[in-house]
């Protein structure tokens, strides 16, 4: 395990891990739904298991440091732009916000997108720390709060609306602040760095299927069942909405791996053209930005997900909008092992390597999340 921060006369000590649970771990090999102990190049899924031991948190509101470790970008532009601050300030704390060292973070899309300038008529102040998704440790809390204490362990999407007004202080550094209306309480059976894979991509997954109006019986075709939403979309219309057929497309390689996850008919778009499939679905989840095709295989009356790209009806698109309810109400799923995270085979990147875990981003070909830890 190792030690991120061990400061003698701040009396402050924490130690997080970011080694993945090994019991009951599955893993995408070239046979379906091999069961075995997952090497570091293999895909994760996490089941259920029991999770590392907590950190140990040995302070108090009073020894909080004023100055920490953060990536930052003072411009707009490419992975270029980021820089990694060893003396930027704690962020302040509101009264319905607590603070959290944080333990592990996760890139998105909308990380790059923001970087890059896309949002910069709505967007908060430079210089940005990025990040919107965290897991870590409560260190304060604010004065109104009544869900949280210190030494809880948390994580949740820090920005209630990631394109309007974002936090100027992201997940990417070693604290951060958030209201406690964002968070939710670790499932027990993650650690850090599976849990901060989760928050944006679970609630776009969950907000969209039921924005579509998916529901027990019904079939759904998942572009890009893959990635971090896509795997996620998978997995909750099988475990949580009942669906009564997942099919998804992924390159060759991936193809075992969205079997294990529970498809019933894994596409290999190298081969086969989805909209040239017999059958229509009753809903189609387009994670990949090719809602022109997708409108050809889903049912009259059915919907269309679109998450990126242009809009064909009966396609639709919508931005997700963060709270904790989702998260609560899916940790029971996610503590049974009934629904698993799933993180890149490339990470956890180090603290130091955000850059180039923001480029590996960027390229498309990630596998579940791309994930940050530990931090610093």
């Amino acid at each position: 395990m190792d030690s991120l921060l061990s400061s003698t006369p701040l009396q402050f000590q924490f130690q997080f891990s970011c080694k993945f649970p090994t019991t009951k771990a599955f893993v995408a090999k070239s046979q379906p739904q091999s069961l075995r102990t997952s090497p570091p190049t293999t895909l994760r899924l996490f089941a259920t298991s029991q999770a590392e031991a907590s950190p140990t948190v040995g302070t108090s509101s009073s020894s909080i440091p004023s100055e920490m470790k953060a990536w930052t970008y003072s411009d707009y532009g490419g992975p270029e732009v980021l820089k990694l601050d060893s003396n930027f300030a704690v962020p302040p704390l509101n009264d319905d916000q607590v603070l959290i060292r944080v333990a592990a973070a996760a890139l998105n899309p909308v990380d790059s997108k923001r970087r890059s300038g896309k949002f910069k008529a709505t967007d908060s102040p430079l210089p940005t720390v990025p990040g919107y998704d965290v897991a870590g440790v409560v260190v304060k809390v604010g004065a109104e709060v009544k869900s949280f204490k210190e030494g809880d362990e948390v994580y949740g999407f820090i920005s209630s609306h990631p394109l309007e007004g974002p936090k100027q202080f992201g997940s990417l550094a070693e604290f951060t602040a958030v209201e406690e209306t964002l968070l939710a309480p670790k499932p027990k059976n993650l650690d850090f760095a599976a849990a901060a894979g989760l928050p944006l991509a679970v609630e776009t997954a969950y907000e969209g299927l039921e924005r579509a109006g998916f529901s027990e019986g019904k079939s759904i075709l998942v572009l890009g069942g893959a990635g971090g939403v896509g795997s996620l979309v998978v997995q909750l219309a099988k475990q949580v909405f009942g669906a009564s057929k997942v099919a998804a497309t992924s390159s060759a390689p991936k193809v075992e791996f969205l079997k294990s996850l529970g498809v019933d008919l894994a596409i290999d778009y190298t081969k086969e053209n989805f909209e040239d499939l017999p059958e229509k679905f009753d809903v189609v989840f387009d994670a990949v930005g090719q809602g022109d095709k997708a409108v050809k295989v889903v049912k009259e009356g059915g919907s269309v997900v679109v998450l990126t790209g242009a809009v064909t009806p009966p396609g639709f698109r919508f931005v997700v909008t963060s709270n904790a309810e989702t998260l609560k109400k899916l940790n029971p799923y996610l503590e049974s092992g009934k629904v698993k995270p799933v993180v890149d085979p490339k990470g956890p990147f180090p603290f130091d390597k955000v850059s180039e875990a923001f480029a590996y981003l960027e390229t498309s070909r990630a596998t579940g999340k791309i994930v940050i830890c530990p931090i610093p």
